[in-house]
Formats: C-alpha cells, sequence, structure tokens
C-alpha cells in the first residue's frame, strides 16, 4: 500500500487525516512535535514520529526514519488572532517559521524521491482565509496566502516529474483546540484602540451557523490525494465552502 506523511497530527485537522488514511489501509506516518501513542488505536499501517517542521536536523531524521513516501500532508501549524500593532515581530516570525518556511522544508525533503520515481503528491493545508479577508488575522492570512503562492507555482515545477502539488483550505473550526492553542503560543495582547472593534468582530464570527470540522477537511485531503483530477484548492467546510462559491469560484 502506498505511504502518507502527515505533519501535525498530535490533534484536529492532522489526527483525522491520520485516521483517515489509517482506515482505508494506507502506511500512515503521522508525526508531532512531541510524540503521543494513545491518540489513535494501535495498527501496524500506522507509524508515529517526532517532528519539529522548524529544525533541519527534526526534519532529516524523520524522512530518514518514515522511509519512501508517496504523499506529504504540510498540516502542521500556527495560529495568531491579533492586529498587526499587538504583534510581536519575533512572535511573527515564528508563525512564518511554521506555517510556510516548515512546508517549503518538508516539500524540499521528500521531492527528490517523488521526482526520481515519477509519482507522488503534495498537500498543503492552507485556509479559507485567504478566500475571505477577516479582521484581526493579517499576519496569519498573509502566512496562508505565502503557502498558496507557493504551492501554485510549485505545482507548475513538479508536474515535470509527475508530482502533483494541491492545497486544501479548512474553514473556522472551533471544536478543535487550534484557537486556543494559537492564544496560549502567540498571546492574544490586543491593543487598546482596536479592543472594542476586535471583540465586536468576533461576537459576529461565533455567531455563524457554518462551520468545519476535522472530518470535512480529512475528506478534503483524502480527495486531493487520491484523485488525479483533483482541483488546485479545495474548501473544507461548509463555511469555506460558502466562501468559495462567494468569491466565483465553482466546486468540482
Amino acid at each position: 500500500m502506498p505511504r502518507i506523511l502527515i505533519t501535525g497530527c498530535s490533534s484536529g485537522f492532522g489526527l483525522a487525516i491520520a485516521q483517515t488514511f489509517v482506515s482505508a489501509g494506507w502506511d500512515v506516518v503521522a508525526t508531532m512535535r512531541t510524540p503521543q501513542t494513545d491518540l489513535m488505536p494501535h495498527s501496524e499501517k500506522l507509524k508515529i514520529l517526532a517532528l519539529d517542521v522548524t529544525s533541519a536536523d527534526s526534519i532529516t531524521k524523520a524522512v530518514e526514519a518514515a522511509g519512501p513516501i508517496d504523499a506529504l500532508v504540510n498540516n502542521a501549524g500556527v495560529g495568531m488572532l491579533n492586529v498587526l500593532e499587538g504583534a510581536e515581530m519575533p512572535k511573527i516570525r515564528e508563525l512564518f517559521e511554521t506555517n510556510v518556511f516548515g512546508a517549503m522544508a518538508m516539500t524540499k525533503a521528500v521531492l527528490p524521491q517523488m521526482r526520481i520515481r515519477r509519482s507522488g503528491v503534495i498537500v498543503n493545508v492552507s485556509s479559507s482565509v485567504t478566500i475571505k479577508p477577516l479582521a484581526a488575522l493579517s499576519v496569519y492570512s498573509a502566512s496562508k496566502a505565502a503557502l498558496n503562492a507557493f504551492t501554485e507555482s510549485l505545482a507548475l515545477e513538479t508536474a515535470l516529474f509527475g508530482v502533483r502539488a494541491k492545497l486544501v483550505l479548512p474553514g473556522s473550526a472551533p471544536t478543535t483546540g487550534f484557537g486556543k492553542n494559537a492564544v496560549a503560543r502567540m498571546g492574544m495582547d490586543i491593543p487598546e484602540p482596536y479592543s472594542a472593534f476586535v471583540h465586536d468582530y468576533l461576537t459576529t464570527l461565533r455567531s455563524g451557523t457554518e462551520f468545519t470540522t476535522p472530518d470535512d477537511v480529512a475528506d478534503a485531503v483524502w480527495r486531493a490525494v487520491t484523485e488525479p483530477d483533483a482541483p488546485m484548492k479545495t474548501p473544507a467546510g461548509a463555511d469555506a465552502k460558502t466562501w468559495f462559491r462567494e468569491a466565483g469560484h465553482s466546486l468540482a
């Protein structure tokens, strides 16, 4: 069976993606910064490895331990909820190190073997914030927009060797810990002049009725990996699909 390596599998989207591919009989390499062996039922199809996508040494060790990879899913990501004036530059750089440079480094690490075999697929998990601008997400949106541009251009390069590159765009996923983890890691010290605006805006967003679940994202990634004619961008979740349509895109 083919083998897939997925980054950021400790919770949320990554965990659901790993479970989906294990259930389908794939050999799955689920990676996370701090390995946890009790997140999924034991399976001969599942290998859990330590991986920090911001560390070159960690990437080298994980890719070597994983063996031949038929599909790579760059899911590991960091969020940031704040206006630009409230964001510290070291935190902005930390976010880009994971969301953009980490995905680039992982892709660069596995691409040679795919190129030599003339087959493989790379799926980058982006965000629906690249479809519809949202306040207090300028830094995060910029990182995902960069990931989109990288992937679309990369696809032209990899197509020379039969390797596909695709994007999955999830919407808001309140059932995951992504937002809380983002605040814990990046902080949320909103400057006073913006506080009322951000509070009101977040209240409006939370009153929405359409959301994204981890299974929505896992289904979209499955499609991007297994369907040769999958579109470049696949929205994942009811809200992402609505924004996708409103932006004038058709749902293939």
